[in-house]
């Protein structure tokens, strides 16, 4: 098989900071091997020739263009979920599209689901290098996630500030931030602030325990504890009627209303007897320019992504995922690195000490 002469990439999922530094790096060391490159809109859908002009779809991605984006915050190649892409018969289509645009080759910036859709690619003839963009930092092959740095760096800043105004009033605070089913940036955030708890959707967790910690470090004089809580945690609760807790205070609550960051902060002021506050940090996680860190592994990860489309075809026909082990960044098979046997390890006994100091 000759090498390949033009690849394309996308951006694919929720958008994450350094998936634009991403795109730069890959455009400077394709142009440096001789290589086109091809721009991919919003994900899979630009394979699927949905607008009414194709330059709507793909486009050549040029130096002149791509240089402009390195600091760019979101994703210049905009991103969104593609359902119709999980049909086989889509996924057949969307090859043919490729191969009538010429291009031989792709790099994926996504998550999980990002990857699953590359390894089908991959299955139909596409070979697919795929760059774990995702600020959730859940994809257990990786020590990192593009993005993962810079949401712990934005909720660290928020939640210092937040501190700051919890000592002032001598109020605690319950700081919401993202993570979908990864407790990591809650973790992170809750070590980097000196929080004193922390409810990660990998842990089970009571809301009594919780109280009654919170009215001890009132005792002790901490007047303005940290609660971080990840989203999607709520599933880890042990059973407790926080409605009727509500409900008795002589405040509204539906059966249907759900558990959220407002209510817990509701529930743990009836029980404690202090202020509690709720903030939650939402988009600006992925909506923030990325750190050193994560521009550096765009670079790193670009690099080894033409490196690998640049080798001879057995390197990556079955396609391949990017990831960092100790520190630096590396490849492995795309069926190795989203085998359901591999579990995302989690440092439980960081997790008792930070609710426990």
């Amino acid at each position: 098989m000759d090498k390949v002469k033009r690849i394309g990439i996308l951006t694919s999922g929720g958008d994450s900071p350094g998936m634009n530094a991403a795109v730069v790096s890959v455009a400077r060391c394709a142009a440096q091997k001789g290589l086109q490159l091809m721009g991919i809109k919003r994900g899979y859908n630009g394979l699927l020739g949905l607008s009414e002009n194709p330059e709507d779809d793909i486009e050549f991605m040029d130096l002149e263009t791509v240089l402009d984006i390195m600091d760019m915050r979101g994703t210049y190649l905009r991103t969104a979920r593609c359902l119709p892409f999980l049909q086989h018969e889509v996924r057949v289509e969307a090859a043919k599209n490729l191969k009538a645009q010429g291009i031989e080759a792709l790099v994926v910036i996504g998550g999980d689901g990002s990857y699953r859709g590359a390894l089908k690619l991959c299955e139909l003839g596409i070979p697919c290098i795929g760059i774990p963009g995702t600020i959730d930092n859940d994809l257990s092959y990786t020590e990192a996630t593009l993005g993962y740095d810079t949401a712990v760096n934005v909720c660290v800043d928020a939640v210092r500030s937040i501190r700051a105004t919890s000592r002032s009033h001598d109020r605690p605070a319950v700081v919401q931030v993202m993570g979908r089913n990864c407790g990591d940036i809650a973790m992170r955030t809750a070590i980097a602030t000196g929080a004193e708890m922390v409810i990660v959707p990998e842990m089970e967790w009571d809301m009594l325990e919780l109280a009654e910690r919170l009215k001890y470090l009132f005792q002790k004089g901490n007047t303005r504890a940290t609660l971080i809580i990840s989203e999607h945690c709520w599933h880890k609760m042990k059973p407790f009627d926080w409605r009727k807790t509500i409900a008795d205070s002589g405040r509204v609550i539906h059966e249907d209303d759900p558990m959220n960051a407002d209510r817990l902060a509701l529930v743990l002021k009836i029980l404690t007897q202090t202020e509690a506050r709720a903030t939650v940090i939402g988009y600006t996680q992925r909506g923030a320019i990325p750190t050193a860190y994560d521009s550096a592994l765009a670079f790193d990860a670009g690099r080894l992504a033409v490196d690998l489309l640049t080798k001879d075809e057995n390197t990556f026909q079955q396609g391949h995922a990017i990831g960092v082990r100790d520190g630096r960044v590396f490849s492995m098979p795309f069926a190795e690195a989203l085998d359901e046997n591999r579990k995302k390890f989690f440092d439980e006994n960081l997790y008792h000490l930070i609710n426990n100091l």
